[in-house]
């Protein structure tokens, strides 16, 4: 089997069989992903869930790589290792991906060149880039800088640029932009200077502000009484750098919410400072909010709860119903209502003695003696949450969320003890924590099965489940992994030299099923013998 790496030179006689095909029908993006995958998380719903079914446990012994993708981007601005953490889009034939101050198309057929669009960012966080959004045939991406960037799909040259936050403020800018109608969403990031979060509604055609909404309210506004003082709202923080979801049936934005500011130093921003750490539910035409539920009321352990709100209508009680589940960075597994935001499941999936309980809307609440200090005081839940920003996955078909989580046990410090604490004011230490996979019910949060990967660290890569009965993530070791998705069995596994760092994607062309995923610096694509 041959390994294709070919030239831009070779790849650009390929445009003229594929110009005028790179149009997005907007159809794409309300449909389960099959042909295409034009967001994010393929869909819209979050679930990450494939309905091909060509590569099944009956043939995923004829699954070999198809082709790799190499960016030959050895290191980012000198200073530190690329890694693929970028969801790729593939719409009509082509695949468009990112790693900080890079974006790429390549033949998803053949892994071949189309064009690569550098930019040379200012000192922007180099922490990564989740990837594209599209409208048509215009790409929309993040430079770490906050510059906000369209280009043309067929050819990677720029149509306009936008600054829409500063850098100088410690601001950082890695979401994938999200396309809703004739709305581009697009969030921010940054912790250390105590700068208030926002997100946008950006217009596709010319990248003009249709509305933003702030993190923290104002003064006089509803959910001020959270905060002690105006001044404590305009640097809390509550950043919004991951993609949200979309219900077109009741046209609500589902997004997570960051941890407020200063980070681990909560004494100057008494209360349970909304709308920070918290699922909002928005309307995309105005930015209004319809409804919010806050994971983490008052956080102090930079738990920030951007993870993915996953979508998806099932039985409860024996009734259909519109539900939403996240496992968030907290610990804390949650299925709410998503017409209402009410919480029917609030239930820890790794360690969660930071809260005492929950109240009666389902929200945690804070275990005030798990609060930093500056001897330290003892979690057990690693420093960095029970998981991250890579993304799960809901199978429909077994009922379970898939997540990879860590567990483990951490040391939470204060060193801001002033009455008005700035930047971080402390830190998380963790002592362990150990890997693990979990399967777990939508309707009771309890893990059906799980799957502890040897070692201590985590496994930082999203997952994707299927219709041919497989579930696919890494391990911390370089593996991609085939499980079944019932039982947790590994079925396969490839060993890829670097840890996958994005989320699994598959998409079919000419009849054939591809997967494919990022690993360190390179593309992966995997098909059947034929």
């Amino acid at each position: 089997m041959k390994l294709r790496r070919f030239s831009r030179l070779s790849a650009l006689a390929l445009l003229p069989c594929l110009a005028g095909a790179q149009m997005l029908n907007p159809a794409k993006l309300l449909e389960p992903p099959r042909d295409t995958w034009p967001t994010y998380n393929g869909d819209y719903s979050g679930r990450r869930f494939s309905e091909l079914s060509e590569i099944n446990q009956s043939t995923l012994g004829r699954l070999a790589i198809a082709w790799i993708y190499n960016t030959n981007v050895t290191t980012l601005r000198g200073i530190g290792h690329v890694e693929v953490k970028s969801t790729p889009l593939e719409v009509n034939g082509i695949l468009y991906f990112t790693v900080p101050d890079n974006v790429w198309a390549v033949n998803a057929r053949t892994g071949e060149e189309i064009w690569h669009y550098r930019w040379v960012d200012h000192g922007g966080h180099l922490v990564g880039n989740r990837g594209l959004g599209m409208y048509g045939n215009w790409l929309f991406f993040m430079a770490p800088d906050g510059w906000f960037i369209s280009l043309d799909a067929q050819t990677g040259k720029e149509r306009w640029k936008l600054q829409v936050a500063d850098v100088k403020l410690q601001y950082f800018t890695t979401m994938a932009p999200m396309v809703v109608k004739n709305h581009v969403i697009i969030g921010v990031g940054g912790d250390a200077m105590d700068v208030p979060g926002y997100l946008e509604a950006r217009d596709p055609e010319t990248g003009a502000l249709q509305w933003r909404w702030n993190t923290e309210p104002r003064e006089g506004e509803p959910g001020a009484e959270t905060w002690p003082d105006e001044s404590a709202m305009e640097h809390g923080g509550g950043m919004t750098w991951i993609p949200g979801t979309y219900d077109p049936e009741l046209n609500l934005l589902y997004w997570g919410t960051g941890n407020p500011n200063p980070v681990y130093a909560g004494q100057g921003r008494k209360g349970t400072d909304l709308w920070t750490c918290s699922i909002v539910a928005l309307n995309p035409d105005t930015g209004k909010l319809v409804w919010y539920f806050q994971a983490s009321p008052h956080d102090t352990h930079d738990w920030d709860d951007v993870e993915t709100p996953v979508l998806f209508d099932a039985d409860w009680g024996g009734k259909p119903r519109k539900l939403l589940a996240q496992a968030a960075r907290n610990g804390y597994f949650f299925v709410l209502d998503r017409t209402s935001g009410k919480a029917l499941v609030s239930k820890p999936f790794v360690g969660a003695n930071w809260s005492q309980g929950v109240d009666e809307a389902g929200q945690p609440v804070p275990n005030v003696a798990k609060e930093p200090k500056t001897d330290g005081v003892l979690l057990n839940i690693p420093g960095g949450g029970g998981t991250n920003w890579f993304p799960p996955s809901f199978n429909p078909q077994t009922g379970l969320f898939y997540v990879n989580a860590v567990k483990g046990y951490s040391l939470a410090y204060l060193t801001d003890t002033r009455e008005k604490p700035e930047g971080y004011g402390g830190n998380g230490q963790t002592l362990y924590s150990h890997a693990t996979l979990l399967a777990l019910d939508y309707k009771t949060g309890e893990p059906r099965w799980s799957h502890d990967f040897p070692g201590r660290g985590t496994a930082g890569s999203g997952v994707l489940s299927t219709a041919g009965k497989l579930l696919f993530s890494g391990d911390p070791s370089g593996n991609l992994i085939a499980w079944n998705p019932a039982d947790g069995e590994i079925l396969w596994h490839f060993h890829l030299g670097s840890n996958v760092s994005n989320g699994p994607m598959s998409f079919e062309l000419d009849g054939r099923q591809y997967l494919v995923v990022g690993a360190g610096d390179s593309l992966y694509a995997f098909a059947l013998v034929q």
